[in-house]
């Protein structure tokens, strides 16, 4: 099962100094965000006459925040990240699947990004809905973002829109998509085992079966233009940290594991890449059986 919710400081005075520390930085960075989004409606402006300058100034934006995001919780809370796996190439394009048990993972994948020269050029599939939310949805809105309703049938054609984009302009890009489509929960995670037993696939204990249309699709249409897969491991140390735990600096440490695929080791055809993805994430399942046993990721894993 996976790790339980991160409990708060036991002293009273401990947790008073988090929620002050949260209120002040969340401040900061939603001000700083609404600033942002100023900016980038500005820069509509310069789309009619240069979508190439449209988009980069709004990658510099993206860039500009989230590293201010990931820049606190180094600097100024001390989360220490400890990478484990293969050290992924700089500044090349990939498709990025992690596992997905808080909101927290975002502010992680941040830490990858940053040191590899793609935090600005990251693109999320994210839900619909989070389009109307002010600051980090209306940014991603100017970021060739991937809004979807988890309903293929409806998905299908924006989703090809915006890799038509990518691949007519060359954009460099790093396209995250969570396969399990929500975060882990303990109901959820039984629903998926039953999942599992029907369909006669290997049951998975610390994930949920991923959803495989998304990821089919961008390896399909995107295999021209990305290098790699980066399949991502989050584990974290005593508990999972909500959003909120983040910002008030409860987090202490968090594992991440990455391997590396070159998009040429995989197969083609639909079936075959759900048969490489199944196999992924029954690799992942074993991963974080051995880090919960061990506190660490191994740097080679297996049966």
């Amino acid at each position: 099962m996976p790790l339980p919710p991160l409990q708060p400081p036991a002293r009273l005075s401990a947790r008073l100094w988090g929620t002050t520390k949260g209120i002040v930085v969340g401040s900061l960075l939603f001000s700083t965000l609404i600033m942002s989004n100023a900016v980038q409606t500005a820069s509509l402006v310069i789309k009619p006459f240069s979508a190439r300058t449209f988009r980069r100034i709004n990658r510099e934006i993206a860039d500009y925040w989230w590293g201010l995001c990931d820049k606190f919780s180094e600097h100024l809370y001390k989360i220490k990240i400890i990478f484990s796996g293969d050290d992924v190439p700089s500044k090349e394009n990939a498709f990025v699947m992690p596992n997905h048990q808080e909101m927290a993972d975002i502010t992680v994948l941040f830490r990858l990004a940053r040191r590899k020269g793609r935090l600005g050029d990251m693109k999320w599939f994210v839900k619909d809905i989070l389009k109307y939310t002010p600051g980090v949805g209306w940014g991603m809105l100017f970021l060739d973002c991937l809004f979807i309703k988890r309903d293929w049938t409806s998905d299908k054609e924006k989703v090809h829109r915006v890799f038509e984009t990518l691949l007519d302009n060359k954009v460099p890009v790093w396209l995250v998509s969570f396969l399990e489509g929500t975060r882990v929960r303990p109901a959820k995670l039984i629903k998926s085992r039953e999942y599992a037993e029907k369909t006669g696939r290997k049951a998975l204990n610390h994930l949920l079966i991923p959803r495989s249309k998304g990821f089919v699709a961008s390896v399909e249409n995107l295999r021209e233009h990305l290098d790699a897969v980066y399949d991502v491991t989050i584990g974290y140390v005593e508990g999972v940290p909500t959003l909120w735990q983040w910002i008030q600096g409860y987090v202490r440490q968090v594992h991440v594991h990455v391997r590396r695929y070159t998009i040429t080791e995989l197969p083609r055809g639909e079936k075959a890449l759900e048969d490489w993805l199944r196999i992924r994430f029954e690799e992942k399942d074993l991963l974080l059986d051995q880090y919960y046993a061990n506190g660490v990721f191994p740097e080679t894993f297996g049966p």
